[in-house]
């Protein structure tokens, strides 16, 4: 199926492509890679009237250390967050998920800025922000905001950026090795049935997950239950807490009470690797 008709236009700036948001109000939608607005409009789920296109404006696709943390363009394709020796030595859970992205196609094309925006419920980096308590630059009209992954993916398909704003950074900590991502797949896809997330210290762990439900969520009850503990049995009692609060999804690829079994499994192989990795 082809899109239905729309106007488009290439920004040179971020600015000029807040202005075309503002201009355009809810009619226009941003193109960064593509992977998640195109197939929308092909099957005829996104119908914008304008689409404003960020693709080549300079200074959006970067991977560098900045104020004691590392900073990535919105526009950074996920082979480079996958290939970067940068995020390699200091943070190596985003590198690690994007590489459980799509296939080499679509991890050339596609950006870590659209992936967050679209905030898909089975998508992967979103699992990773949350356990990495990353920060989110939005730049809009009213100038430049920062939000907190934790209150950044509102619901299904909705995040905290207003219709004219564009992500521009996400910044996360140096953490070292000591974290993990653990996926089960649809297999035609790649997206995540459930996809756990973790970051270990010696204070405890943080744990995101995405695929289980509506949003990708941050499973608190895991982080309380494991605490300082190490041993097999601590790390199971608290992985079994994966799925507590949310309401899982069902559809034809795994019901409710499978994705909530996938989170518990995964969380268990997600620890037990981050913590043997220190």
């Amino acid at each position: 199926m082809y899109a239905a008709n729309f106007d488009y236009v290439r920004a040179s700036s971020i600015d000029e492509a807040v202005a075309l948001l503002k201009q355009h109000g809810d009619q226009a939608k941003v193109l960064a890679g593509g992977h998640s607005l195109i197939p929308a409009m092909k099957l005829r789920l996104a119908r914008p009237a304008f689409v404003v296109d960020i693709g080549r404006i300079p200074g959006l696709s970067y991977i560098r250390e900045s104020a004691g943390a590392l900073a990535i363009g919105a526009m950074t394709t996920h082979h480079d967050v996958e290939t970067s020796p940068l995020l390699a030595r200091q943070s190596p859970l985003l590198a690690e998920v994007a590489a459980h992205i799509g296939d080499v196609q679509v991890r050339n094309r596609g950006t870590l800025g659209g992936s967050l925006v679209h905030a898909d419920p089975a998508a992967d980096y979103p699992a990773a922000v949350l356990a990495l308590e990353a920060e989110i630059d939005l730049v809009g009209p009213r100038g430049k905001r920062t939000v907190k992954a934790a209150d950044f993916f509102v619901d299904l398909l909705q995040t905290a950026a207003a219709a004219d704003e564009i992500l521009t950074e996400v910044r996360l900590p140096m953490t070292g090795a000591s974290v993990a991502y653990v996926k089960t797949e649809q297999k035609a896809s790649g997206f995540a049935l459930a996809g756990v997330a973790v970051v270990a210290a010696a204070s405890g762990v943080r744990v995101g997950v995405t695929g289980v439900a509506a949003k990708a969520y941050r499973a608190t009850g895991v982080e309380q239950a494991l605490g300082r503990q190490r041993t097999p049995e601590a790390i199971a009692l608290a992985a079994s807490h994966a799925a507590d609060g949310v309401e899982p999804l069902g559809d034809i690829h795994a019901s409710p009470d499978y994705r909530a079994h996938l989170a518990k499994v995964n969380a268990k192989r997600a620890i037990e690797k981050a913590l043997a990795r220190m």
